[in-house]
């Protein structure tokens, strides 16, 4: 690698003076795990990687008295991993974590990190989508919040400025709500997933009143089908309706061919999985959250 300077501020604001908009070889680092991927090779070289691992406020994470969760950006998924009470509140983000890379990862990586790198293949962003999370950003204007949907634009593309900060991640009480996350892997040495997915769903039996279907890892982001959620919302849910939601997904996201296999494979596992995942959770397979 390439010599940098590592700064290590211990506040927002300071963190925030050492970006430039115009340089993009400035970066904001969290655990650094994708970061450090791009740099050995080469692919990426900084000249300057702007630590937040000393900026306390952004390591705390806690749910609410109103049932919310709310992050840090610099909270290790391993300490959300095994946090009784996020298990608790929201099951599906304890056990989606569990799958995701493996511990040394966990142990490093933080969840700013992991959205803020938007690689469509991460596992947390297409579940924070399916439960309503805003992610808070920090600048030098001030802080603004947006719906998770909105952060990334692209592969490795998010609508954060260089001299911006994600500083915190909220997800609002789950409520009635059940959720589920689904990946398809190839069992490959990198075990990138062919394809993710994320269900959201409030139902009073078979009856859907709010639905919630993400799709990743297939796709260049996380995507909303909300052609599938019209369809899942339209009443109670039987067989019939749910063949059409589940060949709607086929045809409504905008299916990519990589090294996990191709269009057309991805879309006939999506059309299988999403079946699964919404019968099971219309059946009571998942606990509220989960």
């Amino acid at each position: 690698m390439t010599p940098f300077e590592l700064a290590e501020p211990r506040s927002i604001s300071e963190a925030l003076a050492l970006l430039d908009p115009n340089d993009p070889s400035i970066r904001a680092m969290g655990g650094g795990t994708a970061l450090m991927l791009m740099m050995k090779p080469g692919f990426f070289k900084p000249k300057r990687l702007v630590s937040l691992r000393k900026i306390a406020e952004l390591a705390a994470f806690r749910v609410g008295s109103d049932g919310a969760l709310r992050i840090g950006a610099m909270t290790r998924l391993s300490a959300l991993e095994r946090s009784a009470e996020v298990a608790k509140a929201f099951p599906v983000i304890a056990s989606t974590l569990r799958t995701l890379s493996n511990r040394r990862v966990r142990n490093v990586a933080t969840i700013g990190g992991h959205i803020a790198h938007a690689d469509p293949h991460t596992d947390l962003p297409p579940v924070l989508i399916a439960l309503d999370a805003t992610i808070e950003i920090a600048g030098p204007g001030g802080q603004r919040k947006i719906p998770a949907e909105a952060l990334a634009t692209g592969y490795l593309e998010t609508t954060l400025k260089g001299n911006e900060l994600i500083t915190a991640v909220t997800v609002p009480a789950a409520g009635r709500k059940r959720a589920i996350y689904v990946k398809c892997t190839t069992r490959s040495a990198d075990d990138w997933p062919a394809l993710g997915i994320a269900v959201a769903l409030d139902a009073d039996g078979r009856n859907v009143k709010q639905a919630r279907v993400v799709v990743s890892a297939a796709t260049e982001k996380p995507v909303r089908l909300s052609g599938v959620e019209a369809i899942l919302q339209g009443g109670a849910m039987t067989d019939a309706s749910l063949r059409e939601a589940t060949r709607a997904a086929a045809s409504e996201a905008d299916i990519t061919t990589d090294m996990q296999g191709s269009a057309a494979y991805k879309r006939h596992l999506l059309e299988v999985h999403l079946n699964r995942a919404i019968n099971g959770l219309l059946n009571g397979g998942a606990r509220r959250g989960a």
